[in-house]
C-alpha cells in the first residue's frame, strides 16, 4: 500500500510547487504562470508573514504528486472565517491512490482546527472528475450563486477618479 502524506510546504518546496502549478495549467489547457507570476506565487506562499496563501504538498511514497493552495475569506452571516480552496491538484498518474482524499481530509482538519465556519471552492464545469470527487465527499454544489470576476485592468479603470 503506497504511503500518502500531506504537509505544509516550506520555502525549500518552491521549485516543486511551481512545477505542480505548471502541471495544473497543462491539465486545464491554460497558459503557465509568467516569470513575474511565479515570483509572486513564491513570495506570497513563502515570503514575510503573514503569508497571503498557504500551500500544502501531497506526497506519494515520498515523491511530491500534488498540492493545495488555501486562503481565508470571511462570512458576515456566520461571523466566522471561511477556508477558501484555490487549487487542489494531483498529478494524473498519482490518482486512484487516495492522495486527493487525503489532501481534502487534511484541509478539512485545518478548517476544524482553525475554527472556520465552512470551506468553499469553485470547479470548472467541464471537470467531471473533480465534480464527482467532491460530490462523493458530500459537498453541496451551489446553484444560487454566480461567480463574477474583474481583471486588474478593469479594477484600475473602475478605481480611477472620474474624468481620468
Amino acid at each position: 500500500m503506497p504511503e500518502v502524506r500531506i504537509r505544509p510546504a516550506s520555502s525549500g518546496d518552491a521549485d516543486v510547487f511551481l512545477a505542480l502549478v505548471d502541471a495544473l495549467a497543462d491539465y486545464e489547457k491554460l497558459a503557465r504562470p509568467t516569470p513575474e507570476a511565479r515570483g509572486r506565487l513564491v513570495h506570497d506562499a513563502f515570503g514575510p508573514a503573514p503569508n497571503r496563501i498557504r500551500v500544502f504538498i501531497a506526497e506519494l511514497d515520498g515523491a511530491p504528486v500534488g498540492y493545495a493552495i488555501t486562503c481565508e475569506t470571511y462570512s458576515s452571516f456566520l461571523a466566522l472565517p471561511t477556508l477558501y480552496l484555490e487549487d487542489l491538484f494531483v498529478l494524473p498518474e498519482a490518482r486512484r491512490y487516495g492522495v486527493g482524499r487525503a489532501a481534502f481530509r487534511h484541509l478539512a482538519g485545518e478548517a476544524v482546527r482553525g475554527g472556520y465556519g465552512r470551506m468553499e471552492w469553485v470547479v470548472l464545469d467541464w471537470n467531471q472528475l473533480a465534480i464527482d470527487f467532491y460530490e462523493k465527499l458530500g459537498a453541496t454544489r451551489l446553484t444560487e450563486w454566480a461567480t463574477y470576476r474583474l481583471t486588474a485592468d478593469q479594477l484600475r479603470e473602475i478605481a480611477a477618479p472620474p474624468g481620468d
